[in-house]
């Protein structure tokens, strides 16, 4: 069996999507990965929630599988909106990893007074904690973020833990805890989606780690009933 993987071209996603190219031929199962450039990954100079939120990476590679240009899209799973369109399931969550925001600096912290991020939640968060720092828009992928705060565009840059684990980058600064930093709903998690076709379904079954999806579906039930979004400010972990 044969499947196309569908995937932004950041170096996150490939790292991402390699990982279930690896997984799935230790199953027997050949891959070919294809890249595909969303709108997100292009308006860079613009805010998310201007050009539709977190959806917006996650719309074309949906498209590009009701299509039939793709088997399989892998996705960072916080960017999956809560309605998803009919034809496309998601027969595999992998095992998460951390759930963590990680605050980088390479100032001492004491003199940390702007923050850069694109996200409404974690500049609440910072707000909350301390009112008197500046949070700016940022947006990018991690290394232009990463290279925005060597240039001395920010003080200090907030940032998923897990993306930088997963780049095996090493930055100073610290995880932030998540009982006072409340990671957004999935952060952390990457979720495998494809057609709603048994054929492609089941061979994905395998990737599939239960105690992850239970967290996450939890997570994306109560960030439903609450109406939440890109646009919210809101942080959801079950753990």
């Amino acid at each position: 069996m044969s499947l196309r993987i569908g995937t932004r071209g950041s170096a996150l996603a490939l790292v991402q999507t390699e990982k279930v190219a690896g997984m799935l031929a230790d199953r027997g199962i050949e891959t070919e990965i294809i890249t595909i450039t969303t709108a997100g990954d292009t308006e860079t100079g613009v805010p998310l929630h201007a050009i539709g939120g977190q959806g917006v990476f996650v719309r074309a590679l949906d498209d590009a599988i009701l299509k039939g240009e793709i088997d399989v899209a892998v996705h960072s799973m916080k960017d999956i909106p809560a309605a998803r369109p009919a034809g496309l399931a998601c027969p595999a969550v992998l095992r998460r990893d951390s759930p963590a925001d990680f605050l980088a600096h390479e100032l001492p912290l004491d003199e940390v007074r702007v923050i850069g991020s694109s996200s409404t939640r974690r500049r609440a968060q910072i707000l909350r904690d301390n009112p008197a720092l500046e949070v700016k828009q940022l947006r990018g992928n991690v290394d232009t973020r990463i290279r925005k705060l060597r240039e001395g565009q920010y003080d200090a840059i907030m940032l998923a833990e897990a993306g930088l684990e997963r780049l095996a980058l090493d930055l100073p600064g610290e995880a932030l805890p998540v009982d006072r930093f409340v990671p957004s709903p999935n952060q952390g998690t990457v979720a495998v989606v494809c057609r709603d076709d048994p054929a492609v379904i089941d061979p994905l079954r395998g990737l599939d780690h239960a105690p992850t999806r239970f967290d996450v579906e939890i997570e994306r039930a109560v960030m439903e009933e609450v109406g939440g979004g890109c646009f919210t400010p809101q942080g959801i972990y079950c753990r």
